[in-house]
């Protein structure tokens, strides 16, 4: 692969960035730029283009071109031990204690975050990678400011690691005057340093992809895999990918993803949160895809009934993994009646993904490890998974995939205030280099705060009503962003609200991908400009 000859780093490589921008490093990820980006470049078009033709009024549809895929006798190589039981995943970014204290979590595996739960900072994206080989190590370490002493158990999580999505840029590096994809360059450099590094140890380079919206992506990274492998002498098909089924064209495109991966398959992700904002993304300009609160929008209603019963049986029939949707309750240390309600949500909603046939889920939180756990057990018992439940009583159509108008739940004014407060304190610690933001009880993300704007967007376009018979309007967004931003100060203070908050500068992003005439296709891109 060529050199650094051409590649500038924008980003300061000092302390532990030494370690992780190495000329090697960077030669590496920047021959994966060179070989691969044009044709990412040619796939986000193919995107773009799909989803205008959606707003247009085109219904999506399964691929009669890839027909044969569907109706072919094949299936993805087999997963490696410590691959095979998955039953509960923790998730979140990969600051040093999180690290420490997901991968001691009790929880079958860790996806350390480089993605939605990560605001993509030079500074968190080169320790995160640091803090990633120190787990491996088993030399990882933390000390709290209270002189808590933190370090990893005997027995600890799998490592699954998840990069940028293909749309997200690393403006830091610069290869050949191209600012470098962010997909390759964070599955690039943990590559590099820890492919051989997890295969001597008996575990391997294992992945979560985000953000798919077509085989042709999955694909993609297939060859990526491929020439990584090769490049570096690490035997083939050690990668195992899992795919996080997020985007609604990606979810008429199942089995081809796992078609296309199916060496380096390790199964399929109910990305329950980016779904439900993948809809309105796609067809934001129909009235029938209007959806109410979005804690209206559970897992029960038809539309996401659907897509989850369609990936278990998709993932079942080809020999892979199904796994669950994430839980993002934080439980509260001293409110036990939010504790009670919100662990029963937990409860139900894990007990119907194992008896549904998955064979695991995510939580966010170490404290909801053990309750996950209880339920997949109920059904796994002694088994590693349930992947020889074939579903064969399933019959899923473009029809019910799309079926959201039969969703039920209101438009009110109590969701609208909730939408602008949580999207105005998430993008205010985004900003501030916090990608997992505890609010109000619950783990938001960069996939929650865009339900957030997005519906926003949606129900002012459409000129919705709330229950109360008010009219969603520019001037009522406007004016709820500033009562909602009152709140924060009383609830955080003034001294950090205006000392670290940047409140002014999150409600008016806020309002932007909010508001604009032109739907903004991700928040984090115009808040990605902003950060240094």
């Amino acid at each position: 692969m060529a050199g650094t000859e051409g590649v500038e780093i924008r980003g300061p490589v000092e302390g532990k960035a030494k370690e992780i921008v190495t000329d090697g490093a960077v030669a590496f990820v920047a021959g994966l730029h060179r070989e691969f980006d044009k044709t990412r470049q040619v796939l986000l078009e193919a995107r773009r283009a799909r989803r205008s033709k959606l707003t247009e009024g085109e219904s999506l549809d399964f691929l009669p071109e890839t027909e044969s895929v569907r109706q072919g006798d094949w299936s993805v190589t087999q997963p490696p031990h410590d691959l095979q039981d998955r039953r509960v995943e923790i998730t979140g970014p990969t600051d040093r204690k999180m690290v420490i204290n997901a991968l001691n979590s009790g929880a079958s595996g860790f996806m350390a975050d480089f993605e939605d739960s990560n605001s993509p900072t030079w500074s968190n994206l080169v320790s995160g990678q640091a803090n990633l080989i120190d787990a491996i190590e088993r030399t990882i370490d933390f000390s709290s400011v209270e002189g808590k002493e933190y370090r990893l158990h005997e027995d600890v999580a799998t490592l699954l690691v998840r990069p940028r999505g293909w749309h997200l840029p690393e403006k830091h590096v610069v290869v050949d005057g191209e600012v470098m994809s962010g997909s390759l360059f964070d599955f690039g450099l943990f590559f590099f340093h820890n492919a051989r590094r997890l295969l001597e140890r008996g575990s391997g380079p294992y992945f979560y992809l985000p953000k798919m919206e077509s085989h042709l992506e999955a694909r993609l990274w297939n060859d990526v895999f491929d020439l990584a492998q090769d490049a570096l002498g690490v035997p083939s098909g050690s990668v195992k990918a899992t795919v996080l089924i997020e985007t609604v064209p990606a979810a008429f495109e199942m089995e081809e993803i796992l078609y296309e991966l199916r060496d380096h398959s390790a199964g399929l992700n109910a990305g329950r949160w980016d779904y439900m904002f993948s809809m309105i993304k796609c067809h934001r300009t129909r009235p029938e895809f209007v959806l109410p609160d979005r804690n209206s929008v559970t897992m029960t209603q038809p539309f996401m009934r659907a897509y989850t019963e369609l990936l278990v049986k998709s993932c079942h029939k080809r020999g892979a993994h199904a796994m669950g949707g994430m839980a993002a309750f934080i439980p509260s240390r001293k409110n036990l009646e939010i504790n009670d309600k919100a662990l029963a949500k937990v409860t139900d909603d894990k007990k119907r993904e194992a008896t549904d046939g998955f064979d695991g889920t995510w939580v966010a939180h170490p404290d909801l490890v053990e309750i996950a756990t209880e339920e997949f057990d109920g059904v796994l018992g002694g088994r590693s998974n349930q992947v020889d439940r074939q579903r064969d009583d399933v019959s899923v159509t473009a029809e019910d995939l799309l079926n959201v108008k039969a969703t039920e739940g209101d438009i009110t004014e109590e969701g609208l205030r909730n939408d602008v407060n949580v999207g105005i304190q998430y993008i205010s610690s985004w900003l501030r280099g916090n990608g997992a933001a505890a609010i109000y009880n619950l783990m938001e993300d960069a996939a929650t705060a865009e339900i957030a704007r997005s519906q926003v967007w949606q129900w002012v376009h459409h000129g919705v009503r709330l229950e109360s018979g008010t009219q969603v309007t520019e001037s009522l967004v406007r004016e709820i962003s500033r009562d909602e931003l009152d709140k924060v100060r009383q609830e955080v203070g003034d001294e950090f609200f205006y000392n670290e908050g940047r409140p002014d500068e999150s409600r008016e992003l806020f309002e932007q991908v909010a508001l604009s005439e032109d739907f903004v296709e991700f928040l984090t891109i115009p808040a990605y400009e902003r950060l240094d």
